[in-house]
């Protein structure tokens, strides 16, 4: 019996007792692995062709040896450029001797014993990274909850535009700074002011032209009445 199997990218026709040189697998010398995807099976009584494998086929082969092949010199040259580039490469592969080729329905005489299955250990903190996503939620949660608390707030704030020397570019930025209604202006300190002008440039010069506190005042007492 033969099969061809896919392993590494490539494709290979092996049967019982082959040994092959393939792309590097994980594990130890004396490891038995199941080596892939099985594209056919051929024997006395006819060939079989998967769509794209045969399900149920295996083929296990024993690990015998992983190392670095031959050196290849990979030289690069370009015309009148006065550039050359010489490289040596040695690609990693793995032995193989092909144990047993399982037919569908039949069962493996050989016993798998490979180290390869460590990876799948490390998709262990990945589950808890994904435990632990609604626990991080939760902050966005309570901002969420906080912002929607927070809209009463917002929308009862004044129009900022009334003072004069206020337009729209700088409203903004007072609301950013936290400042939305005429009775925060109106009850500015001078130390109020001072710090506002070194975030908003060219507050204080205007505040103090226009008199907002004041204008703040007056405005405050409209709304109120």
């Amino acid at each position: 019996m033969f099969a061809v199997i896919k392993t590494g990218g490539k494709q290979y026709r092996v049967a019982a007792g082959d040994e092959i040189r393939i792309e590097k697998l994980d594990g130890a010398a004396g490891d038995t692995l199941d080596l892939g995807d099985v594209l056919m099976l051929g024997s006395d009584s006819g060939v079989t062709v998967g769509s794209p494998t045969v399900d149920g086929a295996q083929v296990i082969g024993e690990l015998l040896d992983t190392n670095r092949a031959r050196k290849i010199i990979v030289f690069k040259k370009r015309r009148r450029k006065n550039y050359r580039r010489t490289k040596g490469h040695r690609q990693w592969g793995s032995v193989v001797r092909i144990a047993e080729i399982v037919a569908p329905g039949e069962k493996a005489k050989t016993a798998l014993k490979s180290t390869t299955a460590a990876p799948k250990a490390a998709e262990a903190p990945k589950a808890k990274a994904k435990a632990a996503a609604p626990k991080a939620a939760a902050p966005k949660a309570e901002k969420a909850q906080a912002k929607k608390a927070a809209a009463p707030k917002a929308a009862a704030a004044d129009t900022l535009t009334e003072l004069t020397g206020v337009g729209p570019a700088l409203a903004t930025k007072l609301n950013e700074a936290g400042i939305t209604t005429f009775a925060q202006i109106a009850a500015w300190t001078d130390a109020d002011v001072d710090a506002l002008n070194e975030t908003i440039t060219g507050l204080k010069a205007k505040a103090e032209k226009n008199d907002w506190i004041n204008a703040a005042k007056a405005l405050a007492k409209q709304s109120e009445d």
